[in-house]
This record gives structure tokens, sequence and C-alpha cells, in this order.
């Protein structure tokens, strides 16, 4: 579950990571010595009086970050409560309670502030800041530039999507909107009662691209008109009813009375708010359908191909210099998963027919997880004490939700893991064991937890790069088919180097659909050549799901091509 670069900060539903990259710049480089300058030892004096102007710059780079974490963090009620389960202790006492800007004006704001931040964070003298804070220094940076490639094309933004979009991943971030304390529930119904205000500003928005001519396509409005429609719930009787009830028992020291006021009120909020959010975003995409004429991929609208470029390097932060090298490059990796698979398959001729028929040593969630944490302990460092909950999505919302995710838990509460399961037919051929190895050993929980003991910077927190988090996610998804998990060595090669075809499929057309402006019929010409794919529902199903998410595939599959085989 993800939200593209909008400002700094995003919904916290996956890992955030970090990123170190090279830069040549002012302000986070050491400046090289020239030709004519002086070499020779300092006295020391001017060694005393450098060390005291290194540490006045050091005291300044942790305060301009501690209030970058703070001011940003406070933007977003959702952002703040999934960071810190008691902002307090990190010095946030007062925040409005508020979904963050998300109004046309609010984004070219917020790209004037970060631009801003960049220049303050270009005053700081590299050389002259400790390792950690050079690091910090870099990957913000990184981030910034990449962000501020977006500047003008705000109108490009998706925030609707079938199953990544903002209305389908709301729900499920207030059904876990823990209650450490009255306040919370408080400020998580203040919350809730204004998602109606939240969805007319995107509605707004949604209004704004039409007139600039960027609204989607009808089909991909319909997608979207189909999402919201699960969530027109009946108030009393709800995935949000039944968690809000769960939750609020479980908060000590509420008299009987308040639970039944707090919880009578829940639903009034439901029936008055929330409902009306959603059919409102409904009757605003029908009565704008007609007005997206582009039923191509990014590349059909005026600056599409600009947009989408910015895409790519904000998921993957790659160090391709052009896509038409990643193009190059991802038909490369197929070309030799492909060879592998023959040179498996010429060698034991019987392969094909357990590719077919096959199963993992354990189908059941919790036993797999305690499988996994198993048989990492010789290669991976160990963890601190953590726990985990596993969940089945509700039935209700999966239709409109992806296979499974995990859910970051909060800086001062790594302890508490949750990781959802959508048990949906649909998805039935998805088998657990790597599935629960991206979301949760070694992969998202493994990687969250180790990062959060590990990283002294509370800053980068809140930067995401796709392509990394999701890169080590897929990365030992495929090492957990390598495992001793009850296949065979051939065949557990075979699904590795399928799976890593699956990707490279999805990134390769991807690129084509949404760059370089591939059509319908181009894609079920490349299927049925390359992969004999003929089903008209499946080439019709790939080619919507790359208009609906561009660049989202390239984030599981450029970070990942050293398989581990």
């Amino acid at each position: 579950m993800k939200q593209k670069y909008r400002n700094l900060l995003f919904y916290r539903q996956i890992a955030a990571v970090f990123l170190i990259t090279s830069l040549f710049l002012t302000g986070c480089v050491a400046k090289r010595p020239q030709p004519g300058e002086s070499s020779s030892v300092p006295s020391s004096q001017e060694y005393e009086e450098y060390k005291a102007s290194s540490e006045q710059i050091q005291a300044e780079f942790d305060a301009f970050a501690d209030d970058l974490f703070r001011t940003e963090l406070s933007k977003s009620t959702l952002n703040l409560h999934y960071m810190l389960a008691d902002p307090a202790a990190a010095g946030i006492t007062e925040a409005a309670v508020s979904y963050g800007p998300v109004s046309l004006d609010e984004m070219k704001a917020e790209m004037e502030d970060t631009k801003q931040i960049l220049r303050q964070l270009e005053s700081f003298p590299l050389k002259q800041l400790n390792s950690d804070q050079q690091l910090t220094c870099r990957v913000l940076k990184d981030y910034i530039d990449t962000s501020i490639l977006s500047d003008g094309l705000e109108l490009y933004d998706q925030p609707l999507a079938p199953t990544i979009g903002v209305q389908a991943q709301l729900p499920i971030l207030l059904s876990e909107y823990t209650f450490y304390n009255r306040k919370d529930i408080d400020d998580y119904l203040a919350l809730l009662s204004q998602i109606d205000s939240y969805y007319n500003q995107i509605g707004e928005f949604e209004k704004a691209k039409s007139e600039a001519g960027l609204f989607i396509s009808d089909t991909s409005a319909d997608n979207i008109i189909t999402s919201c429609e699960t969530y027109l719930i009946v108030p009393e009787d709800n995935f949000l009813t039944q968690t809000f009830d769960e939750r609020l028992n479980a908060v000590e020291g509420l008299t009987d009375e308040e639970k039944a006021a707090y919880k009578a009120e829940h639903v009034k909020i439901l029936a008055e708010h929330f409902v009306p959010a959603y059919q409102g975003l409904i009757d605003t995409l029908n009565s704008l359908k007609g007005t997206g004429t582009n039923e191509q991929g990014m590349c059909g609208y005026p600056e599409g191909k600009v947009y989408y470029d910015y895409l790519v390097h904000a998921v993957t932060g790659m160090s391709y210099q052009t896509i038409d090298e990643l193009k190059d490059a991802i038909e490369v990796q197929l070309d030799r998963d492909t060879a592998a698979i023959a040179s498996i398959i010429k060698a034991d001729p019987e392969i094909v027919s357990k590719v077919y028929d096959y199963s993992f040593r354990s189908a059941d969630p919790s036993e797999i997880v305690a499988e996994l944490q198993s048989q990492i302990k010789a290669d991976f460092p160990e963890l601190p004490e953590c726990s985990y909950t596993i969940k089945d999505i509700p039935k209700a919302l999966e239709l409109s939700l992806s296979p499974a995710f995990y859910l970051v838990p909060p800086l001062d509460r790594y302890q508490d893991n949750v990781i959802y399961i959508n048990r949906n037919e649909r998805f039935q051929d998805e088998p657990l064991y790597p599935t629960l190895a991206h979301e949760g050993y070694p992969g998202h929980l493994y990687q969250t937890v180790y990062f959060i003991n590990k990283n002294t910077s509370r800053l980068r927190h809140l930067l995401s790069f796709g392509s990394y988090t999701e890169g080590w996610a897929t990365y030992v998804e495929f090492q957990s088919y390598l495992f001793d998990n009850g296949l065979d060595q051939s065949l557990q090669k075979v699904l590795v180097h399928n799976r890593s075809i699956l990707l490279g499929l999805h990134a390769y057309l991807d690129l084509q659909i949404n760059y370089y402006g591939w059509q319908k019929e181009q894609v079920a010409d490349f299927l049925r050549q390359h992969y004999t794919i003929v089903s008209d529902d499946t080439v019709n199903e790939i080619y919507q799901t790359m208009i609906e998410n561009p660049a989202n595939y390239l984030e599981y599959y450029v970070a990942i091509w050293r398989l581990p085989i």
C-alpha cells in the first residue's frame, strides 16, 4: 500500500527506508581542494576552531532535522498517529486533526516549501557533519531532488485508483487506528467526521484535472466507482463498527456509559459523514465521465511522458540515465530468466508437471511465519523482541484490496506489527509461504523493525523509496522459495525464475504502455508471440491495470535483479 510523492510525507502503510546516492552539487558535498590551495597541516588553534565550528553546525543540523520531522508529521493526523504512539515524547503537543494538504493550491504551496527546505539543507557543509548526519543529508536531498521533478505537474497526480488509491486504503488505516488513550478516541472520531470534507477536496481536484483535459477514462472511473461502492456500508453492522468496538473496549478507565456514548457517536458519524463521503465521490466521478478522452497510458496526456519519467525515478531511484536503458535492462533479465528455466527443463523434463501441482510444507499462516523465523536465523541478524498479528481482510473489502499487506508500526511501538491476508478466491493461486516471507520474515516486518532499531535519524522515517522497500521484500520472497520448505531444488529454481519473469513482464509492459504508447493490440501481439497468452480478458486486465497504476510494478522489480540463485 502506498501513496506517491505528494510532499515530504506519506501515509506509512509500507516500510520507510533509505537510499544512499552520490551527490556532486552544492551543500551536501565535501569541497575538493583546488589547484594551488594550501594542504598544510592545520595548527592546533585552527583545529580547535574547526572542531568547535563543526560541533555547532552538527547541533544546527540536528535542530533542523528535528524541526522538519515535527513540522511535516504534524500536517496529518494519520501520519502522526501511525508514526508515533506518544507524540508528546517527541515534542509534538499540539497538532490540528487533519488529513493534510490535498487541494491543488495546497500542493503548489507544498512544492514551494519543499524548495525552501532544499535551500536550507544545502547550507550545511557536508564535511563538517558527522557520518550519520551526512547520510541523512544525502538521503533527504535525493528525496527532495526527485520530488521537485514533479513541479508544475501536480494535476497529473492520481490520488484515486481501484486498489491502491486513497479511497481503497483509507478505511483500513482508520480501522487499525490504535487507541492508546482517550485522546486517541476523540482524534479518531474527529478525523472520521472530516472524511466527507476530505473527499470533497479530492473531488475538486478531479474536477480541476477534468478542466485541464487530464481526467481518467470512463473505464478507469467505473473501476474506482466500483471500489467506492464497497464502502456504502450499513453503519450499525460493518468492519469499521466492529473494530471500533474492539479498540474501545481495550481502553482502560472508560465507564460503560462512556463506551455506549462513544459507540453511538461512531455509528452517527458513519451515517452522516463516512457513507456520504463515498457517495459524494461516486457522484463526482459519474459527473466527470466522458471528459477523459485518453484511453492510453500516461503518455497519452500532453506532458504524460515527463510525469511518468518522474514517477519511474520516484519509485525506483534508478541509476539508469534514461528509460530506454531501463527497458533494455529489463529485456536482458527476462531473457536470462527464460534461458535459466529452459536449461532446468532440459536437464529434468518432468519438472514441468510439478510446476502446476506443488505445495509448501505448511499452509497455516502462523505456522509459516514461525517456520520463516527459524529459517532465517543463520543468515539474518536477530531482531529485538517484537510481536505480530495476522488478520484476514474483511470480506466486504476483498475485491478492492491487494493479496496481502503489512502495516508499519509506530517508531515507539515497533513491537506491534500487523499483516493482512486477502482470502478472496481470485488470489487462491498465490502461495502463502512466499507471500508471508514478503510481508513478514525476512520481508517488510523484519526490514522495518531492523531499520527502526538501527537508524539514528527520525527524519528518514518520513521518506519513502518504494523500490528499496519492495525490492527487498521481493528479493527475500524469492529467497524463501529456496528455503527448506518441502519443495525439491529444481522446482524451487524454476519457481524463482518464473516469478521473476512474471514481475518483469508486468514492469516491461508498464513501460511500453505508459511511456512508449503501446496500444492494446500491440500488448496482445506481444503476449501471444512471446508467452502464448491469447485470452482477451487477460490482455484487457493487464492493459487496464498498467493504465490505472503507472510505474507501480517497477518498484517490485527494478531492485531485485541479483536473484538469490
